[in-house]
C-alpha cells in the first residue's frame, strides 16, 4: 500500500506551528514553558460620562497601573459584528405588531440598521487583560553552561522544559494572587472582569489567527483537548 507524501503533508495543521502547547484550568501553557491567564474587562462609554466623571475614572484607572508590581498586557480586540440575527428579529417583530404605527416605526428602524450596515462594518470592540509567568521562573534542569544552552535550545525544539503537571503548579501559584488582586481593583472602577474560560481562551485564539473565517464558524463545547470547529449560518 503506497502512501502519497503529499496527504501527508496536507495533515499539518496551523496548530502544529503555534507558540501553544496546552490550555488547562483557565492557563495557556506555551511550548516554552512560559504561561499565561486572560482576563475579559467590559467597557465603559467615556463620552457619555460627565465630566467630573471622567476625571474620576481617570484618576482611578491611574492608581491602578501605578499600584501593579507586576506586568499585564492590555489586549483590544476588533471584529465585524454579525446583525443579521438582530435583523431577524426586528422583522419578526414588526409581522406579529398589531399597532400600524408601531409596525411603521419598527420598519424604518429596521431599514436604517440595513442601511447603515451596507455603508460600513459595525465593529465590536473586547476588552482583555493577560497576566504572564516566565519560563525563567521554572529555573533550568543542569547547571553550567550546558544548562543554559538547553534552556536556550528549548524553544526550537518545541519540547516543554519540565512536565506539564510541574508547570501547571508553579504557574497557578504565581498566577492566580495577582488575578484576584486585578479582580478586586477592577471591580472597584465598576468594570465587569472576570477569567475566561478553556473555552473562551480557545475561542479568542480561533478569532486571532482566523479573523476572516471566525465570522462565519464557531467552536463547539464538545471536547477542548480537540476543539471541534463548526460553520456558521448567517
Amino acid at each position: 500500500m503506497s502512501t502519497d507524501p503529499l496527504k501527508i503533508a496536507i495533515k499539518g495543521s496551523t496548530q502544529e506551528h503555534l507558540p501553544i502547547e496546552d490550555v488547562i484550568d483557565g492557563i495557556v501553557i506555551m511550548k516554552d514553558g512560559s504561561c499565561s491567564t486572560v482576563l475579559s474587562v467590559s467597557s465603559v462609554n467615556f463620552d457619555l460620562l460627565s465630566e467630573p466623571e471622567q476625571s474620576a475614572l481617570v484618576f482611578a484607572y491611574g492608581g491602578i497601573i501605578n499600584s501593579l508590581n507586576f506586568p499585564i498586557q492590555i489586549i483590544i480586540q476588533s471584529h465585524a459584528k454579525d446583525v443579521s440575527s438582530y435583523l431577524k428579529n426586528l422583522q419578526n417583530m414588526e409581522e406579529k405588531q398589531l399597532n400600524p404605527r408601531l409596525k411603521e416605526r419598527i420598519s424604518q428602524y429596521r431599514k436604517f440598521i440595513e442601511e447603515t450596515v451596507k455603508k460600513s462594518d459595525i465593529l465590536s470592540k473586547s476588552f482583555y487583560i493577560a497576566i504572564t509567568f516566565s519560563s525563567l521562573e521554572l529555573g533550568i534542569k543542569t547547571g553550567g553552561v550546558k544548562g543554559v544552552k538547553m534552556f536556550l535550545s528549548q524553544g526550537k525544539s518545541q519540547e516543554l522544559p519540565f512536565t506539564k503537571e510541574y508547570i501547571l503548579e508553579k504557574a497557578k501559584a504565581n498566577l492566580e494572587p495577582k488575578r484576584d488582586h486585578l479582580l478586586r481593583l477592577f471591580s472597584r472602577l465598576g468594570l465587569e472582569i472576570k477569567p475566561l474560560s478553556n473555552k473562551e481562551i480557545i475561542d479568542l485564539f480561533y478569532r486571532t489567527y482566523n479573523e476572516e473565517t471566525a465570522i462565519n464558524q464557531k467552536v463547539q463545547n464538545v471536547n477542548y483537548q480537540a476543539p471541534v470547529v463548526t460553520g456558521g449560518q448567517l
